[in-house]
């Protein structure tokens, strides 16, 4: 697909806002490139924003405040207890998900630290679609196994599944069948961000719901994408076309007992989170936990304004005219890059593009990470920084046996509403260079590794 074919109407790509604050960014020489690569062992994760030009490394707490996200900030009612902010957010929250008790937090993984600490115990099994990377890590320092249950359609990178973020519903029939007694919960990551952002239907969710409820297992969300993952629906799902955001959103958590969120995503908002229950006792544990760890139940760890920003921010994120436009941000680049060869997973998701590394360089193996290596070579090349995510997935067999599976892939998240078209097209003039090049690329090699979130803090060096 070329991206004209994409890009049906010119008036369709004028973005939806207009810009008040700018923020100047600038693009170090060559020679400056591969000292600070080389200073940074060789991990984008220690670069310095100040010195990359294009930043695509996350969407989470990227995106650019509204005007009114702005505004809300400057009425924040900063009382400790019983803040008039904190009711605001929590109305929004309840409308929202239709869920009864909201506790904020700082961000998604204070409450995930909330969430597992209550809810998993050593030895037991938590089946997700594919668990976000601190939800992996929060489950295995409990000392229990993050299960993915995705469907092998997820290695195909040029599947037409429109809903690659599915569970594979036989795989999860297996594991409540054989491991029932051992299973807290079972999760639903919408969008489902490892499985290279790809939707969740609405039949799959509904489906997942009802065989977890008949093995009495309950069902929680991990929403930080809860709104994109609902304009897919409409956009993909027959039945769908003629609803609201709203109305898909409500039925999307109708189908489970509460949810947790980072609100850096959908909620367009730089820092801030929270947990929402039908349960009202374990609600009020959570809160228990939350004065421990993050503060008193009406701030939760962010100052109040905070929450104000978050409550209009929800609501911004639901906007179709703010989806529309992300979406086809991200379909831009993601033809761009096929454009020059680049294979990238299809259909195109939410967040971001998903590069296979392994077919860019088909003749580095495994150990010298092709993943790392774009992503050096990006930077080299035009100072782009994105991510790469080596993942290791505990999956599960026919018999039901729990194996793991290497995954790799390049993610170029797209923050919200921060880059225009000149900027994906220089990226996508970036990608094409290294795709020339690629060929040359000798890979690379850990020369340290950490117990936990290794591609947060390992370190590299060139073969």
């Amino acid at each position: 697909m070329t991206t004209k074919q994409t890009v049906e109407h010119e008036e369709e790509w004028v973005e939806p806002y207009r810009t008040k604050v700018v923020e100047r960014i600038h693009l170090p020489s060559r020679a400056e490139r591969e000292r600070l690569l080389r200073e940074a062992n060789y991990s984008i994760v220690f670069l310095n924003s100040a010195d990359v030009y294009i930043d695509l490394v996350t969407d989470s707490g990227t995106g650019a405040m509204s005007d009114k996200q702005w505004a809300a900030l400057m009425q924040g009612d900063e009382a400790y207890m019983g803040s008039r902010n904190f009711a605001d957010f929590e109305k929004t929250v309840q409308e929202i998900t239709g869920y009864d008790r909201v506790i904020p937090t700082h961000q998604g993984r204070a409450a995930e630290r909330i969430m597992m600490e209550l809810l998993v115990s050593p030895g037991d099994i938590v089946p997700n679609n594919s668990h976000f990377d601190t939800t992996r890590a929060h489950v295995g320092k409990r000392e229990a196994v993050p299960l993915d249950l995705v469907g092998d359609w997820l290695w195909e990178f040029h599947s037409d599944h429109p809903f690659k973020g599915n569970f594979d519903l036989d795989k999860l029939k297996t594991c409540l069948d054989r491991y029932s007694d051992r299973i807290p919960f079972v999760a639903i990551t919408v969008l489902n961000n490892m499985a290279c952002s790809s939707p969740v239907s609405m039949a799959n969710i509904r489906e997942v719901s009802r065989l977890a409820k008949a093995a009495g297992v309950p069902v929680y969300f991990d929403a930080c994408r809860f709104a994109e993952n609902a304009w897919f629906i409409k956009q993909r799902e027959e039945g769908y076309a003629d609803r609201s955001i709203d109305d898909i959103v409500r039925e999307m958590f109708s189908y489970g007992d509460g949810c947790w969120m980072s609100a850096k995503k959908d909620g367009i908002v730089n820092i801030g989170g929270f947990i929402a229950l039908r349960d009202e006792a374990l609600a009020g544990r959570c809160c228990e936990l939350l004065v421990l760890y993050e503060g008193f139940p009406s701030y939760g760890g962010l100052a109040r304004r905070d929450l104000a920003a978050i409550a209009v921010g929800l609501r911004e994120g639901m906007s179709e005219e703010h989806l529309s436009h992300r979406i086809r941000q991200v379909q831009y680049l993601a033809d761009l890059f096929e454009d020059c060869g680049v294979r990238t997973s299809r259909p195109v998701g939410g967040s971001g593009v998903f590069v296979d590394t392994e077919a860019l360089y088909p003749h580095l193996t495994p150990d010298r990470l092709p993943t790392v290596t774009l992503c050096c070579d990006l930077y080299l090349e035009g100072g782009v920084r994105a991510g790469a995510i080596p993942m290791d997935m505990n999956v599960i067999d026919e018999a039901g046996e729990i194996t793991t599976r290497v995954f790799q892939f390049a993610r170029f998240a797209v923050p919200r509403r921060v880059y225009g078209k000149g900027h994906l097209d220089y990226v996508g003039r970036v990608v094409r260079r290294v795709k020339e090049n690629a060929a040359r690329s000798k890979g690379y090699q850990m020369v340290y590794v950490p117990d936990i979130l290794p591609h947060f803090f390992a370190r590299f060096a060139p073969f």
